[in-house]
């Protein structure tokens, strides 16, 4: 389940976090200055952001996606939905955004979008395999191992292009990244994170429109290890929106589909 009994309160409460794709573009050129993911954080460090980008929707979506080899992503299953065309948003560092070819998308088989959006859990991954290799300023990140898990107090990073105040794609586009702390009774379905400042219970650091398909990195002294990707958001107590409750959907019952999708797209991942 994604919400437990003690939750249900929260009923259509719960966001998944799609952005506007043309208000994402613009906040590329207008964010530059913005304060946050939502909440206050800070413009990524390079061992986050070299490894995350932007995915935008023909139905005026955009999501978060990370680097697992040069030329595959790892997203979320919502994010990249049958019916719409999709885009890697390009281009080098201070020239006009491009748009990528993407060929081919592997959701998961046992994701269920209306599991998803009736707050229940799901196997919301997915890969997207690109039409070229991307720039060698991405570097690819690795996926946790599958015996990884997490326990509460763990402290994991999520990085992603979502908006800095809620409603305005235009303070979107910039890659930010934030330390959340595990909530809750996490699990192999879901795991709840929140601002160890506000806990939930007032308006704090959290994913918001444009962070889904983000990536929850653990860091290590070897760098950062993914462990899950961003689902859905809370607002405070609950209510609607963001700088809440960030939900993740953990990698480790999923892995062996992304090793072995990985390879028969033709990009075997680094053990």
């Amino acid at each position: 389940m994604l919400l437990r009994a003690t939750d249900r309160r929260a009923g259509k409460r719960i966001s998944a976090l799609l952005l506007a794709g043309a208000a994402a573009v613009t906040g590329l050129q207008l964010s530059q200055g913005a304060q946050a993911m939502v909440g206050g954080a800070a413009p990524a460090p390079a061992e986050y952001r070299h490894s995350v980008v932007m995915i935008l929707g023909s139905s005026g979506t955009a999501c978060t996606a990370t680097a697992i080899g040069r030329d595959l992503l790892l997203t979320a299953a919502h994010c990249v939905q049958p019916g719409a065309d999709y885009k890697l948003l390009g281009g080098e560092p201070g020239q006009p955004p491009v748009l990528k070819t993407i060929i081919r998308i592997e959701r998961h088989p046992q994701f269920d979008i209306k599991r998803l959006f009736n707050h229940l859990a799901t196997a919301d991954v997915a890969l997207i395999k690109l039409a070229e290799p991307l720039p060698a300023r991405i570097s690819p990140a690795p996926i946790a191992g599958g015996s990884e898990t997490v326990a509460v107090g763990d402290s994991l990073v999520v990085a992603g292009y979502g908006v800095t105040l809620r409603g305005d794609g235009r303070t979107g586009g910039t890659a930010r990244a934030t330390t959340l702390v595990v909530t809750g009774q996490p699990g192999p379905l879901q795991v709840r994170l929140f601002d160890p400042v506000s806990k939930g219970l007032s308006a704090g650091l959290g994913a918001c429109a444009g962070d889904s398909g983000a990536p929850a990195f653990r860091p290590s002294s070897a760098g950062p290890v993914i462990l899950g990707v961003v689902s859905w958001s809370t607002g405070p107590n609950l209510t609607a929106g963001c700088g809440g409750l960030t939900g993740v959907t953990p990698l480790a019952r999923y892995r062996g589909w992304i090793v072995d999708t990985a390879r028969r797209l033709g990009t075997p991942l680094t053990p």
